[in-house]
């Protein structure tokens, strides 16, 4: 019997569109990259707030200037933040990066430099800041109901202990949360390659297999146009290679354990997508962990499953991301990082049940307030999915 059923609660923060937090941030959110000083300097000046610097945000065009604002939005409108200062280079996409953010209902203000210069800017934008602070401070966790929790999924730095004993872990959560009403996602579109046709089959209709094949796909149409001919250089990696996971195949195999045994797959978004119900979700996103866990946080998720074999150190600024590791030297030589110790199920210790009850006891845990190894450790890694080269 699992130690959580439809009855089971966490204390959560809820946000003014219904939706559950379990962080309460005050942000500052730069639009651009020329904008991260000033976004910097007001998180020194106001104690409680945090930047989110980031590399993008000019000269972008297309379906990728979509994914920035989709991104950047997103993040804002995350239910773990409760505030949110943007700053721009210029008003005008300061403002829609204002305004998607203000359909939640929570508190966003921003902020232009240009004729107005660093001083004054930061100067308002402090003031604001303190004020969010302020009124976050007083906010209070109510009790929430489990299906409530949004979960997401990434694995990195995989090794066989992964797809043997940290992945299959995740699936056990995820076949546990599912049947509750929970909304959970994976993604990890180019490690999926080889067994694309496991997920294929796990899918809840038709409709949804053709979008998740479609997404497939136009992955490897991107492969076949830049004509390359394998994934050597990057797929396995070089830790993953050290590791014992020979193919690009045998790693896809071990990430789809994440989904569980009889999860289905119910929807398929695409890139820092919000799903429009409950269910396990595909999103088509990069293999590089702080892209895919920035993408998770943009779609909304407000607590992350990440197994690593290796010993991928990977944290988030807004969403906290839980480690997961059955492999017993990474444990013993990285332990300030791990936060679910699974070395047992490998070594016969214990099941594979008593393993996914061990990483939802710390997911509630989390929810409830416990940070997680890399808030504790200060891993904010927050990168931006690029789609194409600047104009």
């Amino acid at each position: 019997m699992s130690i959580i059923d439809k009855n089971t609660t966490f204390q959560g923060y809820r946000r003014e569109n219904g939706r559950v937090g379990v962080r309460n941030h005050v942000i500052i959110l730069p639009l651009d990259d020329l904008s991260n000083s000033a976004a910097e300097a007001v998180a020194h000046n106001i104690k409680g707030a945090m930047a989110i610097p980031h590399s993008y945000g000019r000269l972008q065009f297309g379906a990728d200037l979509d994914l920035h604002f989709r991104t950047v939005i997103g993040t804002g409108c995350n239910p773990n933040v409760a505030a949110v200062v943007v700053i721009g280079i210029e008003d005008g996409w300061t403002q829609k990066v204002v305004d998607g953010i203000k359909a939640t209902g929570k508190p966003v203000v921003g902020f232009g430099i240009e004729l107005h210069g660093d001083h004054d800017t930061i100067m308002r934008a402090s003031k604001a800041a303190r004020e969010y602070v302020q009124w976050a401070s007083e906010k209070q966790r109510e009790t929430c109901a489990i299906s409530e929790l949004w979960v997401s999924t990434k694995c990195g730095e995989s090794d066989t202990t992964s797809g043997c004993g940290a992945n299959p872990t995740v699936g056990n959560a995820f076949d546990k949360l599912h049947p509750l009403g929970s909304t959970l996602c994976f993604g990890e579109t180019t490690e999926l390659t080889g067994g694309e046709h496991i997920v294929a089959a796990r899918c809840a209709s038709d409709a949804v297999r053709e979008q998740f094949m479609f997404m497939f796909n136009r992955y490897q149409d991107v492969i076949n146009r830049h004509k390359t001919s394998d994934l050597s250089d990057s797929q396995p990696t070089k830790g993953n290679i050290a590791g014992g996971l020979t193919t690009i195949e045998e790693k896809a195999l071990g990430n789809i354990q994440k989904i569980g045994r009889v999860c289905t797959v119910d929807g398929v978004i695409d890139k820092a997508e919000v799903p429009t119900h409950p269910g396990l979700w595909f999103m088509d996103s990069s293999s590089a962990a702080a892209e895919m866990v920035t993408l998770c946080a943009a779609s909304g998720y407000a607590v992350h499953f990440f197994p690593t074999g290796q010993g991928n150190v990977i944290g988030n600024p807004i969403l906290p991301v839980i480690k997961i590791c059955a492999n017993p030297r990474t444990v013993r030589t990285m332990s300030e990082h791990i936060d679910v110790d699974t070395t047992g199920l490998l070594q016969r210790d214990i099941t594979l049940d008593q393993a996914g009850d061990k990483l939802l006891e710390n997911m509630l845990r989390t929810a409830n307030g416990r940070l997680t190894a890399a808030e504790a450790l200060g891993h904010r890694e927050f990168s931006l999915t690029r789609l194409y080269e600047s104009a």
